[in-house]
């Protein structure tokens, strides 16, 4: 469900930059691996099971473990560069997030992140609420707010972003302009710093 899918995009998001820092941090440090810490799908089901069979049937109607996976997949690709530029560079660089990505991808379980989903939609849905959103995503409206809702999303957050990016400019423009001493501070700053 692309509207499931993209509710679950923050989740991915979060176990991608704590993989991510782990990888980083273990880069610099040798440290023992850790076993990953217990997550609401580990603990034992305390949802009525009549409830939880709902969720995963909401969770199936749009194809959450497809999209999980497309989701992991753009990820991914947008984390590479970030997880490249917080290595030192050398010959080894490559290689080390090519092994990386590969062992992330092989244990990048669709089912597990529908598994973390159910309690959380336990949480902030009632068995009412589950059965309505079911009974919606099968409608036309509700058909087409899965498919419309992720574009609609995506093109807020890309406008929010060039939005954010043009007054950040500007707000530093001006700050620079009324303080020039701040100007050529950041300028000796940038002279002086090796790149």
């Amino acid at each position: 469900m692309r509207t499931l899918g993209t509710t679950l995009l923050a989740l991915l998001l979060g176990v991608a930059t704590a993989t991510l820092w782990s990888q980083t941090a273990s880069s610099t440090q040798k440290a023992a691996p850790q076993a990953p810490k217990s997550t609401p799908a580990d603990s034992p089901s305390k949802i009525d099971p009549a409830k939880e069979a709902d969720i995963r049937r909401l969770l199936d109607i749009g194809g959450t473990r497809a999209i999980a996976m497309q989701t992991l997949d753009e990820m991914t690709t947008s984390i590479k560069p970030l997880l490249t530029n917080s290595l030192p560079p050398g010959e080894y660089r490559q290689k080390l997030i090519d092994l990386f990505f590969t062992k992330f991808k092989a244990k990048a379980d669709a089912q597990h992140i529908v598994d973390l989903a159910v309690p959380i939609y336990d949480k902030h849905f009632s068995r009412e609420e589950i059965n309505g959103l079911i009974q919606f995503y099968q409608t036309p409206l509700g058909k087409k707010t899965l498919t419309e809702l992720p574009l609609l999303l995506t093109e807020l957050r890309d406008a929010g972003q060039k939005w954010g990016q043009a007054l950040g400019r500007d707000s530093m423009q001006e700050v620079l302009a009324e303080h020039p001493d701040m100007e050529q501070a950041l300028k000796a700053a940038a002279q002086s710093s090796p790149r």
